[in-house]
């Protein structure tokens, strides 16, 4: 029997590799940008992190997680989201003792067992960043502008903003009631999921995609309209400051999140191009986790985005790196010169590729043409002679002559053309 990778988790191949290097490489830049410093945390975590975060109800925590007793008798779990991760490191390392105000990000596999699905998988990816420490509204939004401004450097303008607001333990109880009162008359239409969630989470009907239930929770109440002043204060804090700066947005009062976690501002980046998994990335507000994991009362938000979505969306854009030169030899004999050239101007930051196998000089520039080299030359008896060659632009076949130098070539094919 054939060995073929487990169902769900993915290789991610060399022509794939460039738009996932592009994205980690643009949220790198946006993110330190703004502020925000890498923290990298295990992908393993004991359990009790997560059914404490997450929530023992949530479909998470009963349904997805890989969660096994490992060889000393330990109830672990490959982590299923980021957030809770780094809320444990910044509260066992105390970094709350330096600076209240942090700002983390981070990026890597998560795991959850799901039926795969495009954009969906069992092992997927994910690059988030988190504020602690901040109340103010004004920090929701250059959280938000920062988004944005991600996926304006990525080069994808489809993914917009839409935000919400959940409220907030004060007000959030009365809501649910009130959710909760109007759908007991609708609870026939529901699916079996949202059944369950009618007692332990109402709000989760309102993001269901089951048919019945979109159309049962049709004209339900909206948690905006039962904020108590200080959310709603809040609220209209971000939108004032996204106004000012300028990043468009729209309010999607039936937004919720899955996660127990979540009060106040809550966000999706989302689109119409991968069908109903519309979001790309999604997050908010959750002051009250650092203090239920067992830190300080400090309030933190963020938000989390998913590479392979990200990568779907970029399509076919070509992000792999070409070799700036090819070398062709004639023969054997010339195949220790460029060797050495090679190598040299390999030291020197430039890309270079070669024939390695004695190949025939056609063969060797066939390879050149699907590397996609900038540059082509070819090298033999008189040009190790003269010490000399003609360099061949591949884009339109211009041909300029230059010493056999490193100092010659790299300024050469290091230019755009």
């Amino acid at each position: 029997m054939a060995l073929t990778a487990v169902k769900g988790f993915n290789d991610i191949l060399p022509e794939e590799s460039g738009r996932w290097q592009h994205i980690e490489q643009t949220a790198r830049r946006v993110f330190e940008l703004n502020g925000f410093g890498e923290i990298r945390v295990p992908v393993l975590e004991k359990t009790e992190l997560f059914s404490r975060s997450i929530g023992d109800g949530t479909d998470i925590v009963e349904k997805e997680m890989y969660t096994f007793t490992d060889k000393g008798e330990n109830n672990v779990t490959l982590r299923p989201e980021g957030t809770a991760g780094v809320m444990r490191a910044f509260i066992e390392h105390k970094l709350y003792a330096l600076d209240p105000v942090s700002k983390l990000y981070y990026m890597g596999p998560m795991f959850r067992y799901e039926r795969p699905q495009k954009g969906r998988y069992r092992q997927f990816h994910q690059i988030g960043a988190e504020i602690t420490g901040v109340n103010d509204p004004l920090a929701d939004a250059q959280l938000l502008n920062m988004l944005t401004a991600f996926f304006r450097e990525i080069g994808l303008d489809e993914p917009t903003l839409q935000i919400n607001s959940l409220g907030c333990p004060e007000c959030r109880p009365a809501y649910r009631s009130t959710l909760r009162s109007f759908l007991e008359a609708r609870i026939d239409q529901l699916c079996d999921d949202c059944k369950r969630r009618f007692v332990s989470n109402p709000l989760r009907t309102l993001d269901c995609k089951a048919q019945g239930c979109i159309e049962a929770t049709a004209g339900a109440p909206s948690v905006l309209d039962h904020l108590c002043s200080g959310c709603d204060s809040h609220f209209s804090s971000v939108r004032r400051y996204l106004d000012l700066s300028g990043t468009p947005y729209s309010i999607n009062a039936r937004m919720v999140r899955g996660l127990d976690y979540y009060t106040r501002t809550t966000f999706e980046m989302v689109t119409g191009l991968l069908g109903s998994q519309s979001a790309v990335a999604a997050g908010g507000r959750y002051d009250g986790l650092i203090s239920q994991l067992g830190g300080p009362s400090i309030p933190g938000i963020g938000f989390a985005m998913g590479l392979e979505r990200i990568a779907l969306l970029l399509g076919a854009k070509e992000f792999s790196s070409q070799p700036d030169l090819f070398i062709a030899t004639m023969g054997a004999g010339e195949r220790d010169v460029a060797f050495c050239l090679m190598d040299g101007l390999l030291k020197s930051g430039v890309r270079v590729e070669m024939d390695y196998e004695g190949k025939s000089l056609k063969s060797q520039m066939r390879r050149a043409d699907k590397l996609n080299a900038r540059y082509s030359v070819v090298i033999g008896e008189n040009e190790v002679a003269s010490g000399r060659a003609a360099f061949k632009r591949m884009a339109d076949g211009l041909q300029i002559d230059a010493a056999l130098t490193v100092d010659a070539i790299a300024p050469l094919v290091r230019k755009t053309v």
